[in-house]
């Protein structure tokens, strides 16, 4: 009998500690979440009223973007009332011309950078249908196999042969997959006309796999890879090794991806190219 209280003082000598050390434990994590959730919260404001200050920029933007091609309009008009002798007068016209020409261009990359970053904060709003992924693939490819012509790169694909249906938004899946093909044209005719070392044949290709559970996507190219350090980064906004590219079409095409219930992963070797995988559900999120 002593041995009986003996062993019941015992185990509830261990039982107290342990039992503390697990409620302090799960108030700790309950602060945790709860500062998780304020945070979320916080960045949702942030979201919307960033989101709210780029449109109020981006309406006036088209204003001005506007008002300097009918300045370039009026412009042109002078000069053609300017006397053959006057030189300085012409002088003036293509120094104006010159002034207005880059100005527009300012404002077309600012407008584009405002749509980018409006299309990577902004709420998405998945209109999920029943699509066939090597159809869209296959349009996708008609599409921008002219564009891939004029920069000498060979665009081909390999379809699953199995039916191949995933619960998409179309055009916000088109534009992720666009975005990738883009980036991957852009790597490869820089690579051949810097002559750089790359995968040499100049091809890129789409390839689709089904296994029943999940689609995979890749998209592969023969360009000049991406070096490690890199690689690391190419998913954060605003990143971009291509001059006055905006850093945000990878992290948007990771966002348009993940919100489908996907992941995109990268793998690269330098100086042989570069490929990206996007794995789909098969069922919806």
């Amino acid at each position: 009998m002593t041995l009986l209280f003996i062993g019941i003082a015992f185990g509830i000598l261990i039982t107290i500690p342990v039992s503390y050390y697990t409620a302090k434990r799960t108030a700790m994590r309950v602060r945790q979440l709860e500062n998780r959730a304020q945070a979320a919260e916080r960045l949702a404001e942030l979201g919307t009223m960033t989101g709210g200050l780029a449109h109020e920029i981006k309406n006036p933007l088209s204003t001005i973007g506007l008002n300097i091609q009918l300045l370039q309009e009026d412009v042109d008009e002078l000069g053609k009332h300017i006397a053959p002798t006057d030189t300085q007068g012409a002088e003036q016209v293509q120094r104006l011309k010159r002034r207005l020409t880059s100005l527009g261009h300012e404002t077309s990359r600012l407008k584009e950078i405002l749509e980018d970053f409006l299309c990577f904060a902004g709420r998405m709003k998945l209109d999920l249908n029943p699509e066939d992924v090597n159809e869209l693939i296959a349009g996708l490819t008609d599409f921008y196999r002219p564009q891939a012509s004029i920069d000498h790169v060979q665009l081909r694909t390999q379809l699953d042969a199995s039916p191949s249906i995933l619960p998409l938004d179309q055009g916000l899946f088109k534009q992720a997959v666009l975005n990738l093909l883009i980036n991957a044209n852009t790597a490869m005719s820089q690579a051949q006309s810097k002559n750089l070392p790359h995968g040499g044949a100049n091809e890129l290709l789409l390839r689709t796999r089904n296994d029943g559970d999940h689609i995979t996507i890749n998209i592969t190219d023969t360009g000049p890879g991406i070096a490690p350090d890199t690689l690391k980064e190419i998913f954060k906004p605003y990143f971009s090794t291509t001059r006055g590219g905006t850093g945000l079409g990878l992290p948007t095409t990771r966002r348009i991806i993940e919100e489908h219930g996907g992941i995109i992963s990268c793998h690269s070797d330098i100086g042989r190219g570069t490929s990206f995988a996007l794995r789909m559900p098969v069922t919806a999120k």
